[in-house]
């Protein structure tokens, strides 16, 4: 039997993907990654973007994203429920905690659990040490079509930029880059005037969903045509409360 570990943290697009990819194979077990210590994941985007862009973020997490959250809780359960997804916990007994997935005790799960194939989501950035580990492949689910939309609310940007025949989402292969492996497929998604900034995540991984299962398939058979595009694309990161007051009022953009 072909053996799947996911590599995730506790979200709610872990809990979908494996009531998804569960319904068809076999998990071995889900390996949850801590979150970064905070202090650590701002100093570290400081060092890369600057104090006055970061500070901009943590006012937009503050003052729109977590709001923006709770008011949209409706429309959330609504994807859920039309799309057919499944939001129920993963067993217990299926979990496995480390503090980072790029640490040697993930590495020395990975290689006694010995998987067939892992699949990534929302972890951190897998160092290429863990991903030599195994002899597999490593898939992820990414909220953005590449290489244009690389980083972290692609569909997002793509809209900010007037960019809606790439604003979607990939399952790519996973390298040492950031969102830069081979694609496997893309699908675009088709946003309502009821989504906004929280949903449209809730939208890409559902429409990822609808060929997630034949893709995995195919890559436990060692049957998957992956490719890359050969054009520029650019590494995007959250908005500042200011950007995005911008582009609401400027563009109506939510």
């Amino acid at each position: 039997m072909k053996k799947i570990v996911i590599l995730g943290t506790d979200c709610d697009s872990t809990n979908i993907i494996y009531n998804q990819i569960i319904k068809q194979f076999y998990i071995e077990k889900v390996i949850l990654e801590k979150k970064e210590n905070k202090m650590i994941f701002f100093k570290r985007r400081i060092k890369m973007q600057g104090i006055f862009a970061v500070l901009g973020q943590i006012a937009f997490i503050l003052f729109v994203s977590k709001p923006l959250f709770y008011c949209s809780k409706k429309r959330i359960r609504q994807i859920v429920s039309t799309n057919n997804l499944n939001l129920g916990k993963i067993p217990s007994n299926k979990l496995l905690l480390v503090d980072s997935v790029n640490n040697e005790k993930t590495r020395q799960l990975l290689k006694r659990l010995n998987p067939d194939l892992v699949i990534l989501s929302g972890t951190r950035i897998v160092s290429q040490k863990t991903l030599n580990a195994v002899n597999c492949k490593f898939i992820n689910i990414h909220a953005g079509i590449t290489p244009e939309y690389r980083g972290v609310h692609g569909a997002y940007w793509a809209l900010v930029n007037n960019d809606k025949k790439n604003m979607g989402v990939t399952v790519h292969l996973v390298d040492k880059g950031i969102d830069t492996g081979n694609i496997i497929f893309q699908e675009l998604i088709v946003p309502t005037k009821e989504d906004n900034f929280v949903t449209y995540p809730y939208l890409q991984l559902a429409t990822a969903m609808n060929s997630l299962n034949k893709y995995i398939e195919k890559c436990l058979n060692n049957n998957i045509i992956s490719y890359s595009k050969n054009r520029p694309g650019r590494l995007w990161y959250h908005p500042t409360l200011w950007q995005y007051l911008f582009y609401f009022i400027k563009m109506g953009i939510k």
